[in-house]
């Protein structure tokens, strides 16, 4: 291998797949991180070589060591095959929209880089947390091994991307599979249409769309395993038309207070309209994404809010004042000016929590089980790469891309 292929950002792989190509519906699964005790179960008891029984490996003393045994197992029972040379995966997903359009995402599955994000080359837009980095470092250590795919966004403006991605899609895919409601075809590639394509996705920097704990846990691991400096990543150019971000609304869990306070304090910022109790809030919600930063305030019993940010609003108090790409974000304004303030006014026992659901946020409230809900416009596209352009991040849980890249579609392993 040549130097320049050895720091290439994107490269094909000698990877591992599932066998039985006509059962992939048994056994894909989404990313571990929005999979329910019950969605395991389901998962678990769809097929016993389900991925999830690897990503969310119970069973043994150690659950890690015991998802360890079960790699062991495909790989020596043929569950699993090897490729055999370097290669590289097309991945398109069909999905129908709230709007009930039908679009397709597609992208390449590479080996990307595993380096600190200092080097520029893979952008991050999310600040993570320890507690899901060492739940992800103990599976990578105890398996030495990655089944689960990031998702990366790639600027294309010369269109050899998509150039080279449609090419592979007009010929018969290897597999297909339904996931998460969204029908998934894949394309397995090899030879110079491999480095073609693992080229063109690499060809500029990539920004981090889903997976920044799994990315930093790699970061770590690398680090004790010099050999693990690839992991599987999606890579999908930004003007795909079916790359969609949604909203994640925040839910307030703890002892309800008496808001009307609080609620008169946020009129020093916000026009405020109460909505009715039949009104749907999402749709009350969407329209004031063009006229400013809005929200919508889901209180206890059937009362609720549509807040809307005065224009001249005073904003310089803010944490992140001094970054304008953070500072112009609907997500960060509401986290600082409405959550955080409803959460310390709750006391120490508030807790906040997060759905890309806003009918579960509402139904949350509404049944006593959660105090507030928040309900948030999505951030578009741009926004998420000027904060990752100007080496800001934004708030916990401020993006999800949907659909989520299935777990399972290919591997990579660091040991024989």
């Amino acid at each position: 291998m040549n130097p320049d292929q050895s720091r290439a950002l994107v490269r094909p792989f000698d990877g591992y797949r599932f066998a039985a190509r006509d059962r992939l519906n048994e056994l894909l699964a989404p990313p571990y991180d929005v999979i329910t005790p019950a969605d395991r179960e389901r998962l678990a008891s769809r097929h016993p070589d389900n991925i999830v029984h690897y990503i969310l490996p119970q069973g043994g003393d150690d659950p890690y060591l015991h998802a360890a045994g079960t790699l062991r197992r495909w790989i020596g029972s043929g569950v699993l095959e090897r490729d055999g040379a370097p290669t590289v995966t097309v991945l398109r997903q069909t999905f129908v929209q709230p709007d009930g359009q039908t679009v397709s995402r597609a992208g390449v599955i590479g080996g990307i880089a595993v380096e600190p994000f200092s080097t520029g080359r893979v952008k991050p837009h999310e600040r993570t947390h320890s507690g899901p980095k060492a739940d992800r470092l103990a599976l990578l250590r105890a398996t030495e091994a990655m089944f689960e795919e990031l998702l990366l966004l790639a600027r294309d403006p010369s269109g050899d991307l998509r150039e080279a991605m449609d090419a592979v899609m007009r010929s018969p895919p290897w597999g297909t599979a339904r996931v998460q409601e969204a029908d998934v075809t894949i394309w397995h590639v090899a030879g110079a249409g491999a480095q073609t394509l693992a080229g063109a996705a690499g060809s500029g920097a990539l920004y981090l769309a889903d997976g920044h704990h799994r990315y930093e846990t790699a970061v770590t691991y690398v680090g004790e395993n010099p050999s693990a400096n690839r992991i599987p990543c999606l890579v999908v150019p930004i003007d795909d038309p079916g790359l969609v971000v949604g909203p994640t609304h925040r839910l307030l869990y703890g002892p309800p207070i008496n808001a009307g306070t609080l609620v008169s304090q946020f009129r020093e910022r916000f026009q405020l309209r109460e909505l009715p109790p039949e009104a749907h809030y999402v749709e009350e919600l969407a329209p004031l994404a063009s006229r400013g930063t809005a929200c919508v305030l889901v209180l206890p019993g059937s009362q609720a809010l549509a807040l809307l940010l005065k224009s001249g609003a005073r904003l310089g108090d803010l944490p992140f004042a001094g970054e304008p790409a953070v500072a112009a974000l609907d997500v960060a304004r509401v986290d600082e000016l409405i959550v955080k303030r409803l959460a310390a006014a709750m006391g120490e026992t508030a807790r906040v929590e997060y759905s890309s659901d806003s009918a579960y946020v509402i139904d949350e409230v509404r049944t006593g089980r959660a105090a507030y809900g928040v309900l948030l416009n999505a951030t578009p596209v741009e926004a998420v790469l000027a904060v990752a352009d100007a080496g800001a991040v934004m708030p916990q849980k401020s993006t999800f891309f949907t659909p989520k890249v299935p777990s399972g579609v290919v591997g990579i392993r660091y040991s024989a």
